[in-house]
């Protein structure tokens, strides 16, 4: 007899999927770590997770598929630590700088590889899962600071106006965008890039409450 456990159980073939996705992450992951975009290949995550090439390329159609699947996760933990740690927070600049500042860790973790993840979510073929894996998250934080801002003005009696709060959300993201491209551009050498970000949310936010206070209460 077939029990309900057996039928949730994934069958063997789900299994040795599973245990090669799990194999071709984690030797990409360690080899983009090790080594940096440029000094990793294909035929090295390959020989690693001890799959074939062909194998590899089920799995990801690319070097650069490959490396957004391992941000994504590495992204994915890292803004869920951010959001927990702006739920202890008051300050609407605060909140905001500890949701998009995983952003910036992860550059100064291996600023070649997160250069090469911002492009390919930009510039990437569309429709590849990975690419779009990545800009549902970045459009999740998007959102997430948004819904801090209007929660904000709510707290202020101010009234909700989401679309301001959608378009402070964009440009406190292109600021953290922009800090983590000066790791591999040297723009304004001299200058802490997170506390440049934070005197950029600051002007963004009291922008945004400031337009808003100019209707009048909610």
């Amino acid at each position: 007899m077939i029990t309900t456990d057996a039928l949730a159980r994934p069958g063997r073939r789900d299994r040795n999927m599973q245990d090669k996705h799990g194999r071709i992450f984690q030797a990409a992951a360690a080899l983009f770590e090790a080594h940096g975009y440029a000094g990793v290949t294909t035929q090295a995550i390959s020989e690693r997770a001890d799959v074939g090439a062909g194998t590899l390329f089920r799995y990801a159609s690319s070097k650069d598929e490959l490396l957004l699947m391992v941000l994504n996760q590495a992204l994915r933990a890292a803004l869920a630590q951010g959001a927990a740690r702006a739920r202890g927070l008051r300050d609407p600049v605060d909140i905001a700088v500890a949701m998009v500042a995983p952003i910036l860790q992860l550059g100064g973790r291996h600023a070649e590889n997160l250069a090469v993840y911002q492009r390919q979510l930009m510039f990437g073929a569309p429709g590849e899962k990975y690419r779009n894996e990545g800009l549902a998250l970045l459009a999740g934080l998007e959102a997430a600071v948004a819904a801090g801002l209007l929660e904000q003005a709510g707290a202020r009696g101010l009234p909700a106006r989401p679309e301001l709060a959608r378009v402070a959300s964009i440009s406190i993201f292109g600021a953290a965008h922009l800090a983590v491209s000066r790791a591999s551009t040297g723009a304004y050498p001299g200058h802490v890039p997170m506390d440049d970000l934070r005197a950029q949310v600051r002007q963004i936010v009291d922008g945004y409450f400031a337009g808003l206070a100019t209707e009048g209460p909610a």
